[in-house]
């Protein structure tokens, strides 16, 4: 699923190639992305996109007249750009083609499980009932995050991941970041020690922003097209019996339900297998 990191990467490719624009036509190939009646989704038709904004994971177009699209990638959504104007969506991954004149967004998603969505929405009022609600934790301050981190008693794990707890953390950037703090993805939020809050605050916040910058050189002036969650160069995430890039022991793993946790039991918690 595309984390704070990859949304920020895509905003900003988004308003490289179609801020400003008007969104010429858009075809739609699967029903079951759009789960809103009204507004019409063709009401975004002739529209221009004044802007862009983040909402936790979701990308949200501002249109021109107070219109609104908030699109949820979820795990395998995915946006493209294709040169051609006129590109149709034909392939089974295909969910939705954006017409603009200088191409084609395609929104797609792999695996037979659709649960990308798109909401067409009025007003900011209505755009604001789809923010869930995180602190922003690439500009907050110790106190303010501290607050959040132990508002519940919930594992770091969880809580990081938690969208009404931090905005835009998944999976993968939990995994990073608790690394680099040096704390075990099971340890509860209520027995942190002050010096904790403090290396997960900072973890936090240079985490986040080594993977924009990380993304943005990457990237370049291209689209991105290769969003993933596992990149050879994260310490831990996607990383099970490889090498721990600061001590070298190998990467241990926690699996359960749909998720998982990957850590370093040297660094994380002093040797214990979770």
């Amino acid at each position: 699923m595309p984390e704070l990191p990859d949304v920020v990467v895509y905003i900003e490719a988004l308003e490289r190639k179609i801020g400003g624009s008007v969104i010429e036509g858009i075809k739609l190939r699967s029903p079951f992305l759009v789960r809103t009646v009204e507004p019409a989704l063709l009401e975004a038709e002739g529209r221009e996109i004044v802007g862009f904004r983040r909402f936790g994971k979701r990308i949200v177009w501002e249109l021109k007249g107070e219109l609104f699209l908030v699109f949820h990638l979820m795990i395998a959504g995915r946006f493209h750009w294709k040169k051609a104007a006129g590109a149709k969506p034909t392939r089974k991954i295909d969910l939705a083609a954006f017409h603009f004149a200088s191409g084609t967004l395609m929104l797609t998603e792999a695996g037979s499980r659709k649960r990308a969505s798109l909401h067409v929405v009025e007003g900011e009022a209505g755009v604001a009932l789809h923010d869930p609600g995180g602190l922003e934790v690439m500009e907050c301050d110790l106190a303010a995050f501290r607050e959040v981190l132990q508002r519940q008693n919930h594992t770091l794990k969880r809580a990081l991941a938690d969208p009404g707890l931090f905005s835009g953390i998944g999976n993968a950037y939990s995994d990073e970041i608790l690394h680099a703090a040096r704390l075990s993805p099971l340890r509860l939020t209520s027995r942190l020690t002050t010096d904790e809050i403090g290396r997960l605050h900072d973890a936090t916040q240079a985490t986040l922003r080594l993977w924009v910058d990380r993304l943005r050189k990457e990237v370049g002036d291209r689209f991105p097209e290769k969003v993933t969650a596992f990149r050879d160069d994260m310490a831990v995430h996607g990383r099970y019996r490889k090498p721990c890039p600061v001590c070298g022991a190998p990467i241990q793993r926690i699996v359960y339900a749909k998720n998982e946790a990957n850590y370093c039991a040297t660094c994380q918690t002093g040797g214990k297998l979770l």
